[in-house]
């Protein structure tokens, strides 16, 4: 467990709408249109952003605190509130076992968190590194971090999540072991192909590393997987992704195969332990490493096919090493295709 306030990993940026100059936030984008804004339903905490009370209270109720960061012109942030908390089960289990605090992630509302220090919205999503809407913290009786998410989940994956966090059954199981126990959604069962998926010699990722003038690209997926289905039908046959593929060495594993594998660090586990051990917590996971065999950067939640491109570039290009932000990235990205005729659908 960790006091969310002493800091985290960096963690992955997605930006579903554009963002503006650093002091200000998300604008209307180039054609004119601001998606996604949607108001946080009304059942949420009425928060004095006193984090520390907030907790205080929640444990009061026998409930737990989440924070959700949003922005203006999140379709994803969208999505959560209409498809996720708008269906009644969902909303009726968030609210037995959660207070939900909204933070603008470019707000200036005044917070005090949990270590009593006085901040701000944006200073706190700052400095946890929040560049990814929506973010959602779940903390537990004492203030410290059960699990974080970020990004948009579906609402079975999403439902799972509020009941092992709300039950409190994180000293007991991971999220992805309760999740695998539940029944499956509808799906077609099967890992896809794809002809751009590398055949490691004797299972080393560490070799193809190694060897490469180019990103390693780990694809964690799994059978019964709907949004692995989507990946495979909408967004690989995409030109536009297929161009961004071309730069990547791509090896796609099934996350709960029990087959022998050396890591791109040179260890020797199963794409079973490692995805365990690297923490994945959703299928398709994207986790891309350097030549040394490093983690560069993740996608380890639901993407459309403009932020699964966009991120691919972000990492191929090596943008990531002098513009950590990813955010800024999708920006300048999203203006020049704009500025070339080319229409971005965020959603």
């Amino acid at each position: 467990m960790y006091r969310i306030i002493a800091g985290l990993a960096m963690a992955l940026v997605l930006v579903p709408g554009l963002a503006a100059a650093q002091d200000s936030g998300p604008v209307l984008d180039p054609s004119g249109v601001n998606p996604g804004w949607v108001e946080p339903p009304e059942w949420f905490k009425l928060s004095f952003l006193d984090l520390q009370e907030d907790v205080e209270e929640a444990a009061a109720e026998d409930r737990r605190v989440l924070l959700y960061f949003l922005q203006d012109g999140c379709p994803y942030c969208e999505r959560l509130v209409r498809d996720n908390w708008g269906q009644r089960d969902i909303a009726d289990l968030t609210r037995t076992h959660f207070d939900v605090i909204a933070i603008n992630m470019w707000g200036d509302q005044p917070v005090t968190d949990l270590d009593g220090n006085q901040t701000t919205e944006r200073q706190i999503a700052e400095d946890l590194r929040v560049q990814y809407t929506p973010t959602l913290v779940f903390l537990d009786e004492r203030g410290d971090q059960v699990i974080r998410i970020n990004g948009y989940y579906p609402p079975h994956q999403f439902r799972a999540l509020l009941e092992w966090a709300g039950k409190g059954l994180e000293d007991e199981m991971s999220a992805s072991e309760y999740y695998a126990r539940l029944d499956p959604p509808e799906a077609s069962g099967e890992l896809h192909d794809q002809p751009f998926f590398l055949d490691p010699p004797d299972h080393n990722l560490q070799a193809i590393a190694r060897e490469s003038d180019r990103h390693l690209l780990v694809l964690f997926e799994q059978p019964h997987c709907p949004a692995c289905d989507e990946l495979h039908q909408e967004i690989f046959p995409q030109k536009a992704t297929l161009e961004q593929v071309e730069n990547l060495d791509v090896v796609r594993l099934d996350r709960y195969s029990e087959g022998d594998l050396i890591g791109p660090d040179g260890q020797a586990t199963t794409p079973r332990d490692w995805a365990r051990d690297l923490d994945v917590k959703y299928s398709p996971a994207f986790v891309y490493f350097d030549s040394d065999g490093e983690e560069v950067f993740r996608a380890d939640a639901y993407f459309r096919a403009f932020h699964v491109q966009s991120v691919m570039e972000y990492v191929h290009s090596g943008a990531y090493r002098e513009q950590p932000n990813l955010q800024r990235f999708i920006q300048a990205r999203a203006d020049r295709l704009y500025e070339e005729g080319v229409e971005v659908e965020l959603w």
